[in-house]
């Protein structure tokens, strides 16, 4: 159902995009808009992750300079049966995360610094399984396309709007001045709902599976109740890149955290009840261990790269497995 819902909104950003280029410039406008549609996607396909990477300034680390993190993230891809994805580390004090790549087998994972140093390992270990299950679902490849749907989207409004201003639109516009002051006004917000829709469903279903491959929901849980309080540190990068809020796993800018037509992420309150109901169908509550019991106090730093040396996450085997 969450795959069918995902195809549908594909459909629905591509509809927007090719009803744009029809307002513009009529069958022709159609035309053009298809070709900008499939060039962009084409560059995002092979060159968005590398792009990405760069804007946040993220380094890639091996088993010698952050062994125990890098250590984790295999230990994780193995439990989820994938290839090992390169791990990046980015300078930034607010705690958060991000999988990039346009398949499992070119695929990237990045976590802040504050992540590193305000989470205990087993919290570290639900985040990077939620970013392995973006990997697998090939979700990072889904919210690159639309990203790129969107900017283009967001190119046409602007050459409406200037064309509009110049009194020089397109006279085969089936609507004629009307059909561009509508792109100009109307496409861009269209186009984020739909961006918008499909961040938020993909979401749910990365917890779920991230839960899975670390073996623990309430571990996720509670990095989800900790990534939230520290999303009000500021991220000025993101801030000046809104476009790829959605590839984090909290939303890192500032505004309100609420299921509705105007969020980027599901409620986080939402989102951690779903993986209580989980871990109660997994198994008893009192045989899963509360990550908070080996929890490290926040204000203590450590090397960048490191994780907190705790127990090993248990391969606990639940009914999906």
């Amino acid at each position: 159902m969450n795959y069918a819902r995902t195809g549908m909104l594909l459909a629905a950003m591509t509809a927007v995009f090719l009803v744009a280029g029809w307002l513009i410039g009529g069958s022709g406008g159609v035309i053009i808009a298809l070709v900008v549609a499939f060039g962009m996607n084409m560059f995002s396909f092979w060159n968005a992750d590398k792009l990405i990477l760069r804007m946040y300034g993220a380094r890639e680390v091996n088993r010698q300079s952050a062994p125990e993190f890098h250590g984790l993230v295999e230990e994780l891809a193995r439990n989820a049966n994938l290839p090992m994805p390169k791990v990046y580390i980015m300078q930034n004090d607010q705690p958060n995360a991000f999988a990039t790549g346009r398949s499992p087998q070119r695929a990237a994972v990045a976590a802040t610094t504050g992540l590193m140093q305000r989470l205990n390992r087993q919290e570290i270990a639900g985040v990077m399984a939620h970013e392995l299950a973006h990997v697998q679902n090939r979700d990072t490849l889904t919210m690159t396309v639309t990203a790129t749907i969107a900017g283009a989207i967001g190119m046409l409004a602007n050459f409406a709007m200037f064309a509009g201003l110049f009194g020089r639109s397109d006279s085969r516009s089936p609507l004629g001045g009307i059909g561009t002051l509508l792109v100009a006004l109307l496409a861009p917000m269209a186009a984020a709902l739909v961006q918008m829709a499909i961040s938020r469903s993909r979401e749910y279903v990365a917890d779920r599976r991230g839960a899975e491959i670390c073996g623990n929901p309430l571990w996720l849980a509670s990095a989800l109740q900790k990534l939230e309080a520290g999303s009000q540190i500021d991220n000025h990068k993101a801030e000046a890149n809104p476009a790829t809020a959605h590839l984090f796993i909290i939303n890192p800018l500032h505004t309100r955290k609420t299921d509705n037509l105007f969020s980027t992420h599901p409620s986080t309150a939402n989102r951690v009840a779903a993986l209580k109901q989980m871990a109660a169908e997994m198994a008893p509550a009192s045989r899963i261990p509360d990550p908070d019991r080996h929890a490290r106090p926040s204000s203590g730093t450590r090397p960048t790269g490191s994780v907190p040396v705790t127990e090993q996450p248990p391969r606990r085997r639940g009914p999906w497995k």
